[in-house]
């Protein structure tokens, strides 16, 4: 009896602390001076795409691209179950839940499930534990399995708060500049052999890295701003 009690505050506390977050993140959002390059692929009247950014990206991305039909996978964990609220409280899907290191061939198939029925994909290839800025397979074999073209996106804020996770995932701060940056998209033919799926694994890691590196130079930031000022704001 007591650890339903137990768990069933737990979840009263979850619910409450998503509705936060997803307010948070409207609030803060709304005052953001944004600017964008490239062809944003989820514009209107644009063929579903899938999007790759990497995992700092996460909450910036949370608030640009909510209300877009957008499928973001989430980890099978408690911090993925937090995530997962924030997300739906921002409007979007409910998420395919899995990982690489669980669930992985469950969620693929949720993904490509995602895409065969109109929605766009958003995937965070270095995610959920790392290592940073090193692209993970799955978004590829999703990109083959469905003919949907790969757009890597990049991001970058000034001020805004470095966090001291693996990631360094950024917040930025009311009125910060935020930059946005698409990349021309990567395609991988459904008839693509598994010796060449590596060679476009590194392109799009190289390309994210090129990007990312780019937007922050745009702002004053050194590369790799973010492994190096975690906890700070720039």
């Amino acid at each position: 009896m007591r650890l339903a009690s137990s768990l069933l505050r737990q979840e009263r506390v979850a619910r409450v602390a998503s509705f936060a977050v997803a307010l948070l993140l409207r609030a803060i959002g709304a005052t953001w001076r944004i600017r964008t390059q490239g062809d944003d692929p989820f514009a209107g009247g644009s063929e579903p795409a899938i999007a790759a950014l990497w995992h700092r990206s996460l909450l910036v991305a949370a608030f640009l691209l909510r209300g877009r039909r957008i499928a973001v996978p989430v980890s099978l964990s408690r911090d993925g179950d937090f995530t997962a609220a924030v997300l739906e409280r921002l409007g979007y899907p409910s998420p395919p839940r899995g990982s690489s290191s669980r669930g992985a061939t469950g969620l693929l198939r949720q993904m490509i499930r995602s895409r065969r029925e109109g929605l766009w994909v958003g995937v965070l290839p270095d995610g959920p534990r790392g290592p940073a800025r090193v692209a993970k397979p799955g978004v590829l074999a999703v990109a083959r399995a469905t003919g949907t073209p790969i757009h890597p996106v990049a991001m970058a804020a000034r001020p805004a708060l470095r966090f001291g996770s693996w990631d360094r995932t950024f917040l930025p701060l009311p009125f910060a500049r935020v930059r946005v940056v698409y990349g021309p998209p990567i395609l991988v033919p459904k008839s693509t052999r598994e010796e060449a799926l590596e060679e476009l694994r590194r392109r799009l890691e190289d390309e994210l890295n090129r990007l990312t590196d780019g937007v922050e130079r745009e702002l004053g930031l050194a590369p790799g701003a973010n492994e190096a000022t975690s906890g700070r704001g720039a």
